[in-house]
C-alpha cells in the first residue's frame, strides 16, 4: 500500500525537525534521513514551504481556497456568457423555439438543462412539458392564415370575428396565442420620428422611466497619433446617463457589440430597449437576433435623424469636447487607458445639468434630504 502524501502541516513540521536535529549537531544528510525523506524531496519542500509558520500556511491555504473560488465564479460568467452566444442564432420568441435552443445549447456545449434553462430564462417544467395541441388545431391555423392573405389589413380579432361565423368556436384569446406562433401581424406605416410601434399596434413615445429601460449605443471615430483610426463603442443607459461601457478598438462590427452587450447583460441584466441608428453594425441579423433572445427589443431611429438619439448624441459630443479633441493618443493602448479614467470620471465626479448637477453614479450617494449651502 503506497505512503500518503504528507499535509503542508507535516511537512512544515518535519522541516522544524531537521532544524532542531542540526541545532544539536547532527549533519543534514543524517537529519534529512531522521525524518523518513530523500535528500531531493527535502530540499523540494524547503524551498516551497521553508521559513514559514504556521500561521503563514493557514493563511496560504485560505488564500488557494479563496482563488479556487474566484475561478469558479469566473468559469461560470464564462460558461453563460457562451450559452447566450450560442443562443444568438436563432430567435427565442416562444417557448418551443426556446425549448429547441436550449436542447441544441446542451448538445454543443455539453451543460446541464437546469444551467441553460437559467440562463437563457426558460422554466424547467416548460422545458421538459410538451405541448399538446388540439387535433383540430392544424385546420384552424390553415383557415386563419388563408383569411389574413385574404384580409391583410385584419388583425386577430376581426380574424377571430370572421372564424366564429364561419363555424368555428373559438375565442380571440386562442386565435391571439396562434396569430403570435405564426408570427402574423399587420404592415405597419412607418412610424414617426420619436415613436415606436409595438407588436400589438399601439403606439408610444419611447421616453426612459427607469434604470435599466433604454439604453443606447452609438460609434465614435477618432485618430491615434501615427493617423491610425480608432472607433469607440459607447453604450448608454438613458434614465441614469451613466455611461455603461465604451469599447475601444481599431475595428468594431457586429461581432463585438453583442459581445460588449453579453460582458452588460451578465452584469447589469437585460434592459426592455435599445436604441441606436441604422448603422450596418446594429441592424445585422445576429443583433437583431442575439438582443430578441435575451428578452431586450431594438428601437432604431430615422435614418438621418441623430436627434431622436439624442441623449447618446449628447454624451458623444461631450465626449468629443471634454476628451478627444484635447488629447494625442501615441498608441492604442494610452487611448483605452485615458478614455476608460474619462468614462469613470463622468460617472462618479463630473456634474450633469440634467441630474441637478450630481453625476450619473456617485462613489458616495448624498441623501435627497440634504442639501450643500449657499455662500
Amino acid at each position: 500500500m503506497a505512503n500518503k502524501r504528507p499535509k503542508p502541516e507535516e511537512i512544515v513540521s518535519k522541516l522544524r525537525q531537521v532544524e532542531v536535529l542540526m541545532g544539536q549537531g547532527m549533519s543534514r544528510l543524517d537529519a534529512i534521513r531522521q525524518i523518513g525523506v530523500v535528500e531531493q524531496t527535502y530540499y523540494r519542500w524547503r524551498k516551497k514551504y521553508g521559513g514559514m509558520g504556521v500561521d503563514q500556511l493557514k493563511e496560504l491555504k485560505r488564500l488557494q481556497k479563496e482563488n479556487e473560488r474566484l475561478r469558479r465564479a469566473v468559469s461560470d460568467l464564462t460558461l453563460d456568457k457562451l450559452i447566450l452566444t450560442e443562443a444568438n442564432k436563432g430567435k427565442l420568441l416562444s417557448p418551443a423555439r426556446r425549448r429547441a435552443c436550449i436542447n441544441h445549447v446542451r448538445n454543443q456545449l455539453n451543460v446541464s438543462e437546469r444551467r441553460a434553462c437559467r440562463v437563457l430564462g426558460q422554466h424547467r417544467s416548460t422545458q421538459r412539458r410538451v405541448p399538446q395541441g388540439r387535433a383540430d388545431e392544424d385546420r384552424l391555423v390553415a383557415d386563419m392564415i388563408e383569411l389574413t392573405r385574404q384580409y391583410g389589413r385584419y388583425g386577430y380579432c376581426r380574424i377571430a370575428a370572421l372564424l366564429r361565423e364561419a363555424g368555428w368556436s373559438v375565442s380571440d384569446g386562442r386565435i391571439e396565442r396562434l396569430w403570435r406562433r405564426e408570427g402574423l401581424k399587420v404592415p405597419v406605416k412607418q412610424p414617426k420620428k420619436g415613436r415606436l410601434w409595438m407588436n400589438d399596434g399601439s403606439c408610444v413615445r419611447l421616453r426612459p422611466e427607469h434604470r435599466n429601460h433604454v439604453w443606447s449605443y452609438d460609434f465614435v471615430h477618432c485618430r491615434t497619433d501615427d493617423g491610425k483610426a480608432f472607433r469607440t463603442l459607447n453604450i448608454l443607459d438613458e434614465h441614469s446617463r451613466e455611461c455603461l461601457a465604451i469599447r475601444v478598438q481599431r475595428k468594431l462590427n457586429s461581432v463585438d457589440v453583442i459581445d460588449a452587450l453579453t460582458d452588460l447583460f451578465i452584469l447589469r441584466g437585460a434592459p426592455r430597449f435599445i436604441r441606436s441608428d441604422n448603422g450596418p453594425e446594429f441592424v445585422a441579423q445576429a443583433v437583431r437576433d442575439w438582443i430578441a433572445a435575451v428578452g431586450a427589443k431594438t428601437a432604431y431611429i430615422e435614418p438621418g435623424s441623430p436627434w431622436e438619439n439624442g441623449y447618446c448624441e449628447s454624451f458623444n459630443g461631450r465626449f468629443r469636447d471634454e476628451l478627444l479633441n484635447g488629447e494625442i493618443f501615441y498608441s492604442l493602448r494610452e487611448a483605452q487607458i485615458l478614455i476608460e479614467q474619462w468614462r469613470r470620471h463622468y460617472n462618479t465626479k463630473r456634474p450633469h445639468s440634467a441630474l441637478g448637477y450630481r453625476p450619473p453614479a456617485p462613489e458616495t450617494i448624498i441623501p435627497m434630504d440634504h442639501k450643500p449651502t449657499m455662500h
